[in-house]
């Protein structure tokens, strides 16, 4: 497969153009979604089963849900961010300590958040976002911090590694909305420009050093410390009293569902250990091997947003 990705900002004149191009050897399903098998008739009616049985079901959903709607991952073989670049994600420790880094990442989120933000969901989401109006989903949790299930109306929802959607004093605490955020950026630097080549999951684009020499970040306006999109970045840690929240969920549902996770991180990792130790049955649909096949009753290699609309969740 061979992609290009161009995104161009000027905030002068807020004009944008997104440029796509893609080259195949298989079904369009998107630009980010690894290759799959058409779905497997037999295997939909096993996955049906499953459901059928449930009575309260949790659901995990990771990455690969998301990149149906044209979200990049990490981790996916030809197609992640991994696979097409050696750039790495931020770690939480140079955010906190670097005023340079954070200025940084606010200029490349600067320039990626209109795109970012007007993803949509797609049928895996709103298939999920049905099960629970049926009552058939107990609880959602996601790894994702596109706001995509709560786009999709899910409610019995736990972003376990918060939303990108919301923006966090590191000093105060305070949570704004992060399109609030994206109009001050905008009165800061109204003649910066950018020009970025490659995009990256959560709303990150590749911008140069000398791109954001310029930039101007702000602080928050309640107490004048620095800003944080409210997720988890690698090397942080989740919240222990959401952690503990998510387990008494695991421990009241009576099947775990996984869906587009890898589950190589290990905050999503250990509730499925929780479900081991109670026993529960384990289902995985997910591109690619993950680190609890050998948990799992069934596991299922197909595109989400093919498959889940085709399951009764009755």
């Amino acid at each position: 497969m061979r992609m290009s990705f161009a995104l161009t900002f000027r905030a002068a004149k807020g004009h944008w153009t997104v440029n796509l191009s893609q080259q195949c050897s298989r079904r369009s399903t998107g630009l980010f979604v690894p290759p799959s098998p058409p779905v497997d008739p037999q295997k939909v009616k096993e996955l049906q089963r499953f459901i059928t049985l449930s009575k309260r079901l949790l659901v995990m959903t990771g990455a690969g849900i998301s990149t149906e709607s044209g979200i990049p991952d990490y981790r996916s073989e030809k197609v992640g961010l991994y696979a097409r670049t050696d750039r790495k994600p931020i770690q939480h420790g140079d955010f906190v300590r670097s005023a340079p880094v954070r200025q940084r990442y606010w200029a490349r989120n600067f320039v990626g958040w209109p795109q970012f933000s007007s993803h949509q969901p797609n049928p895996a989401h709103w298939a999920l976002s049905n099960w629970e109006r049926l009552r058939k989903l107990h609880w959602l949790v996601t790894q994702n911090v596109d706001a995509l299930h709560t786009k999709a109306g899910s409610q019995r929802l736990t972003e376990l590694h918060g939303s990108m959607h919301r923006v966090l004093c590191l000093d105060c605490g305070e949570r704004t909305p992060r399109g609030a955020l994206q109009e001050h950026l905008e009165v800061l630097n109204p003649t910066w420009s950018a020009e970025a080549q490659g995009l990256a999951p959560d709303g990150d684009v590749f911008l140069t050093e000398e791109q954001v020499q310029s930039f101007q970040v702000p602080s928050c306006a309640r107490c004048g410390g620095p800003l944080k999109p409210d997720v988890v970045f690698f090397g942080d840690t989740v919240n222990p009293d959401k952690v503990d929240f998510v387990r008494r969920r695991v421990k009241e549902a009576d099947s775990v569902l996984v869906v587009g996770s890898s589950l190589q991180v290990y905050s999503s990792y250990r509730f499925i250990l929780t479900a081991r130790e109670e026993k529960l049955p384990i289902a995985i649909l997910n591109i690619g091997p993950t680190r609890s096949d050998n948990f799992a009753c069934l596991k299922l290699d197909f595109c989400c947003g093919e498959l889940l609309p085709l399951i009764d969740p009755h």
